[in-house]
């Protein structure tokens, strides 16, 4: 029955319009529409919903990620609008944050004004 749904992945925030900045000006996700307060992305055709909630923690956990064609260009590209990359300790992270997986894609992790865990990922072709 789902499997034949089109996912709508939904991001918690509690200061919308520093969320829709953040998502608009640093990510460049064009905004689609606006639904009980909530902001809708477009993300290559689908949806992003980015909610508003009374209060947030930071993750602990990747929640969402974008895969992408040249993770050196997307990081080097959001670097350059002020994102930072985690590290992690203990995992050989390249000097730009990237981090090379087991079977060889390439990942960095950052976090948006909420501190959800964001992760751009270019697969190994």
């Amino acid at each position: 029955m789902l499997s034949l749904s089109k996912l709508q992945p939904i991001i918690c925030s509690e200061n919308i319009p520093v969320a829709e900045k953040f998502y608009c000006d640093v990510l460049g996700l064009p905004v689609k529409g606006r639904s009980n307060g909530a902001v809708v992305f477009d993300v290559g055709g689908s949806e992003l919903l980015v909610s508003p909630v009374p209060t947030t923690s930071p993750s602990e956990h990747t929640v969402m990620g974008f895969s992408v064609e040249d993770v050196d260009a997307v990081v080097q590209s959001l670097q350059d609008k002020g994102v930072t990359f985690e590290r992690f300790e203990h995992f050989p992270h390249e000097p730009n944050g990237i981090l090379m997986t087991p079977d060889g894609a390439r990942v960095a992790w950052f976090r948006d004004p909420d501190q959800n865990l964001l992760s751009v990922v270019q697969a190994l072709k």
